[in-house]
């Protein structure tokens, strides 16, 4: 008989093979998308209809969710559920066609996109003899691998031990009663699953207290943000829509940017001058995906207040993708979770990326369209920097108003000033006086020109 596989251990890295038995390598994996024909009952939502993402949209997903820990699959495949089985979601005839693929190619992890319940969890690590991973599972093993910093990292953790709590029914062989004491006055005691539960359970309230203290750390930081008023850009998105890069290409970070499901997780913020002066703090965070798992957009909120609390936020949306609106709609779910209106035109901007990618048809089309919009989106390409500087000057507009002309004289004493007047606005010439002043005409924003004449009259007065 077959020696069955600890479901427990971690898929990340190399092969979980033991040592000595064969060749250490990538983890050998299966990849299943069912599709589920109807719901089961008691999970139809019609109050909040949803767009129908394409089989080939979530199997090209969950492929890349599984590549980005560096499995290798050898076995992929869509699956339409006609009937949901509480016990293993699938029919018994797929469950062993699969068992038979799964041990022909000697897998070790089977990846189901769709959420099982524990038992479902339990009885198809059975048939299958290998670890099963459901979809939340699997993007936890992607968060676990990605998180970086302490947060990040209390967050996984906090998500991962929420996601165990209820599923305590796995390989267990030691479930049995144990005696709270000698003779009949112990009682019972507690089961191990119990007793499992209750560490759990400390550990979880542990963390929390851990992070509690994190997050006050956060909101130190974001006072002192707030007495050194910069506004707040926060950059969100579908993962893999193009963040990171958008980023560094308007900060020059070193931000990772790979085309990569989640390839960078924890937030990253950066004071950026734009190009008529206005300071900002530019904000990446971590991207968005659909059907993500309550519990984890909760141990991220700490994370996730950088854009509620952000004065403008940036939805990026990968406008070459098929699924864009379905992705754009999920994105928007999360964000009214968050308390932030996706269709606030003054507080959101929404950005096509990767234009480049569309052929000259497409752009064509989707451009004449968003002509049509009240408030049209900026397209743009991350790569190649086109369309930046429009998006550079909205964002400069909604933040300090819309550009100015302007013409001040200088007089010598206050010539201090003319050099914050080359970072922070357009000069379009300057003329030196007989008297020593310097006249300067210059394009500036509101907030700009506001500034420039408060230092003025400070000058004056003194």
């Amino acid at each position: 008989m077959a020696r069955e596989k600890d479901p427990d251990r971690s898929v990340r890295g190399k092969s979980v093979h033991q040592p000595g038995t064969e060749a250490e390598g990538p983890t050998r994996a299966v990849v299943i998308v069912p599709v589920l024909t109807r719901q089961p009952r008691g999970e139809d939502d019609t109050s909040r209809p949803r767009l129908t993402r394409s089989a080939e949209a979530r199997h090209d997903e969950a492929v890349g969710l599984a590549r980005a820990i560096d499995l290798d699959l050898i076995h992929t495949a869509v699956v339409t559920v006609n009937d949901p089985r509480p016990a293993t979601l699938l029919g018994s005839g797929k469950v062993e066609e699969l068992a038979e693929i799964v041990k022909e190619g000697h897998a070790e992890v089977v990846i189901v996109d769709h959420p099982l319940t524990p038992v479902q969890q339990r009885n198809l690590e059975k048939e299958f003899n290998a670890k099963v991973l459901d979809r939340t599972g699997l993007i936890l093993e992607i968060f676990g691998e990605r998180a970086r910093t302490r947060e990040g990292t209390l967050q996984v953790e906090l998500a991962h031990l929420n996601y165990q709590k209820g599923r305590l029914v796995r390989s267990w062989t030691h479930l049995e009663r144990q005696r709270g004491g000698a003779g009949f006055l112990g009682g019972p005691g507690e089961t191990q699953i119990e007793s499992d539960r209750r560490v759990l359970q400390d550990k979880i309230v542990k963390l929390k207290h851990e992070l509690e203290t994190v997050r006050r750390t956060r909101d130190l930081h974001r006072a002192k943000r707030k007495k050194v008023p910069f506004p707040v850009v926060a950059i969100v998105g579908y993962t893999n829509a193009g963040k990171s890069t958008l980023f560094n290409k308007l900060t020059g970070a070193g931000v990772l940017a790979q085309d990569m499901l989640f390839a960078t997780l924890d937030p990253t913020l950066r004071r950026v001058r734009l190009p008529h002066g206005t300071p900002i703090i530019l904000s990446d965070t971590v991207g968005f995906i659909s059907d993500l798992p309550t519990h984890l957009i909760a141990a991220f909120r700490a994370t996730l207040e950088e854009v509620v609390e952000a004065d403008l936020v940036i939805h990026l949306r990968d406008i070459s993708d098929p699924d864009t609106s379905a992705q754009a709609e999920d994105v928007e779910r999360i964000l009214a979770d968050l308390g932030v209106d996706a269709g606030d035109t003054k507080r959101v901007i929404e950005v096509w990326n990767k234009v480049d990618l569309l052929d000259e048809g497409n752009r064509a089309r989707l451009l004449a369209e968003s002509t049509d919009a009240k408030a049209p989106p900026v397209a743009i390409s991350a790569v190649t920097g086109e369309g930046i500087d429009a998006l550079n000057a909205i964002i400069e507009t909604r933040m300090s108003g819309e550009l100015e002309d302007l013409t001040v004289t200088i007089e010598p004493a206050q010539f201090g000033l003319v050099d914050w007047l080359y970072r922070n606005g357009d000069v379009v010439s300057r003329t030196d006086n007989e008297d020593g002043s310097a006249t300067i005409s210059l394009k500036a924003t509101q907030s700009a020109r506001e500034e420039i004449e408060s230092r003025l009259r400070r000058k004056n007065n003194g």
